[in-house]
């Protein structure tokens, strides 16, 4: 029997050899946006706790996220929170049974991430105080 070595060939190709279309990315960004937005939704119900804990807790929080954390925090979860909302909106249309072929499945994450970038932009603006 050949001495076969199996230590350098990877089991089957995988992310090595196959480059991940578009598609396949968005899905599994929007399955991330999707934890992400959870652990944003954490933050607010802490945030409104320590408001209705007392004064000194709501110092506590509202120190933590006005911090360059907090800000840097809020800002990912505004992409997120667009990024996850675009691609919700292309699966509703997927289930429909349309925009399925190659081309118009590429045009709408093209259009996707678009909206998010424009969406992103124009709340971080509002927030700011634009």
């Amino acid at each position: 029997m050949a001495n076969v070595s199996n230590e350098t060939r990877p089991l089957s190709p995988h992310l090595q050899v196959y480059r991940l279309p578009l598609n396949a990315k968005l899905s599994i960004l929007h399955r991330i946006t999707g934890v992400a937005l959870a652990f944003a939704a954490i933050l607010i119900v802490w945030y409104f706790l320590a408001l209705a804990t007392g004064p000194e807790y709501f110092e506590t929080a509202s120190a933590v996220l006005t911090s360059w954390f907090g800000i840097l925090v809020f800002t990912l979860s505004t992409v997120a929170l667009w990024l996850h909302f675009a691609n919700g909106v292309r699966h509703l249309v997927w289930d429909t049974g349309s925009h399925l072929g190659q081309k118009a499945s590429n045009r709408s994450a093209m259009i996707g991430l678009a909206f998010m970038v424009v969406m992103t932009i124009i709340t971080l603006w509002i927030a700011i105080g634009g």
